[in-house]
């Protein structure tokens, strides 16, 4: 297993200016990306007070049903005391979800370990999990790779409320026969059999989307003591009851920070990430039509169209007595975060980093400061199967990227064509043209009936020419097949659909191909954090 850095070109323009423009960091964030800040956010922490004993016990009763590994239940202990974390989190996809998914862990992980040495105090590695997102649509699927192509594999389920994914509950037989139509795709390996059966074991022991994500993920990173915990867990909106008050009281204000700072972050050309809205509360209400979003009109939490309406004495009832019936949205939650957590820094991908520069006032009108802010690292696997289709096409990895590969393909495809036997084919079928004119000449004279009939002869003569050009082409291509299949790995493998690998495919390919110590391998790396692309041939 090897290791290689690439400096992608950024596209993405919150990113660019959060890595390159100190004064949009300033602007937009509390700490900047560097050693430096770990001690002064250390400090910060260390005045402020946590539930430290209820959190280690919530993580821990969370844990327990998928296993919890020594190094695992080390930091839960350490947490209970005076351990700091750092902290990433994901939805519940599908096999893990995309490669993304474990690059966010890898990233929490290493990035943990880091702090730990240079502090030397206890920093533990936390995975988020955005148990309460309802976006069914955005985890229900698994890619794979075929012939070139990013194929999609879809759990039909039919899921009709907003059900948070940790409600959700998946049909066993469904997802059993999905799973087993994923990995057939693979390819036999000699890690196939207990790889599938350790899935199917998962698919057969849980119930939600979440439950199969967390066990894959907590048997995936055991070894590191990663730990989880799931944002709609009962027992975390117990913990959770006078930060929903505080959330609750606050909500004006919270609104019209969040959507002040929203416009300032759209006045220098980033967009509006959220959306904010004057008359957000930024919570959601779990309904027994699933999970609808509140908004404050009259001096009332509502919901409109599902008929909601709570006055702020309700609200604040419901927080203390039935938190579990309300939700964070993506402005709350990492605030909600912060307030559980002592955070000292958060490992997040682009879009979150988006939603994140919105929330600097929020964090100060609630006296935190936000945490540092980390991007996750973005890596690709290259298999040994598409690392010799890049030696023996003399093609590097930043070919593929820039789209040299898909211009080589195209030319060679071209090349193959036989200019002479098209040419033949075409003066066949003009001459053939004439001659039906002669005819014709006859045909006028014996009727409508015969001319028709004549043309109808002449478009069956001219469909079979095409039917033999066609043949040519198909003879071409499948006399060349291995080497236009040398291209579409190329692509397929690595920048599948226009965009990186880890976007699309399941960690579980490469482990069919790799085994199961691929995490701990890649774990082993001398990674460095420095903003560019890792390229691991496996």
């Amino acid at each position: 297993m090897e290791l290689e850095s690439l400096a992608l070109q950024e596209k993405n323009k919150v990113m660019q200016s959060y890595n390159n423009d100190k004064e949009f960091l300033h602007t937009f964030f509390d700490y900047e990306n560097e050693e430096s800040s770990y001690p002064a956010r250390l400090k910060e922490l260390a005045g402020r007070t946590f539930e430290r004993r209820q959190l280690a016990e919530t993580i821990r009763s969370f844990m327990e049903p998928f296993g919890i590994s020594a190094n695992a239940n080390t930091h839960i202990e350490e947490l209970a005391k005076n351990a700091v974390a750092v902290v990433g989190g994901q939805q519940a996809g599908i096999l893990t979800g995309p490669l993304y998914s474990v690059h966010k862990a890898i990233s929490v992980i290493l990035l943990a370990k880091r702090q730990r040495e240079k502090l030397g105090v206890p920093v533990v590695p936390v995975f988020w999990v955005a148990g309460e997102d309802h976006d069914l649509n955005e985890i229900n699927h698994v890619y794979t790779e075929m012939e070139g192509r990013a194929t999609k594999h879809q759990y039909r389920g039919n899921f009709i409320l907003k059900l948070m994914a940790s409600d959700a509950q998946y049909d066993k037989q469904v997802m059993e026969s999905l799973v087993k139509d994923i990995f057939g795709k693979f390819g036999e390996t000699a890690y196939t059999k207990d790889l599938l059966d350790e899935v199917l074991s998962a698919v057969e022991q849980e119930k939600s989307f979440t439950q199969f994500f967390v066990r894959l993920m907590n048997g995936l990173f055991k070894e590191e003591g990663l730990l989880f915990i799931d944002s709609a867990s009962k027992q975390l909106r117990e913990l959770e009851k006078s930060y929903f008050v505080h959330l609750i009281e606050e909500s004006e204000q919270l609104a019209e920070v969040i959507s002040k700072k929203e416009e300032l972050f759209a006045e220098k050309g980033f967009g509006s990430p959220m959306g904010a809205e004057l008359d957000a509360a930024n919570l959601f209400y779990i309904h027994d039509t699933g999970r609808v979003l509140l908004s404050r009109k009259d001096g009332f939490f509502v919901n409109e169209s599902s008929g909601l309406r709570f006055s702020k004495a309700e609200m604040l009832r419901i927080a203390q007595e039935e938190p579990w019936l309300l939700s964070n949205n993506v402005a709350t939650r990492p605030l909600m975060q912060d307030m559980v957590f002592p955070v000292l820094a958060f490992v997040g991908g682009p879009g979150e980093i988006a939603y994140w520069a919105v929330l600097k006032e929020a964090f100060h009108h609630l006296d935190m400061k936000m945490p540092i802010i980390v991007p996750r690292m973005s890596i690709t696997l290259v298999t040994p199967q598409v690392k010799h289709a890049l030696d023996e096409k003399n093609f590097t990895f930043d070919d593929v990227m820039s789209g040299a590969v898909f211009t080589a393909r195209e030319q060679f495809a071209s090349g193959l064509q036989d200019e002479r036997f098209d040419s033949v084919v075409d003066e066949t079928e003009k001459i053939l043209g004439q001659q039906y004119e002669k005819i014709a000449v006859f045909t006028e004279q014996q009727g409508p009936m015969m001319q028709e009939l004549l043309e109808k002869n002449l478009r069956f003569h001219t469909k079979q020419l095409d039917y033999l050009k066609g043949k040519a082409v198909e003879a071409v291509l499948l006399k060349h097949d291995a080497e236009l299949r040398t291209f579409g790995i190329l692509e397929g493998e690595l920048f599948p659909e226009g965009v990186l690998q880890e976007r699309l495919y399941t960690p579980y390919t490469y482990l069919n191909s790799y085994g199961p110590t691929l995490i701990r391998d890649i774990l082993g790396l001398p990674f460095v954090m420095d903003g560019t692309h890792k390229i691991i041939y496996l």
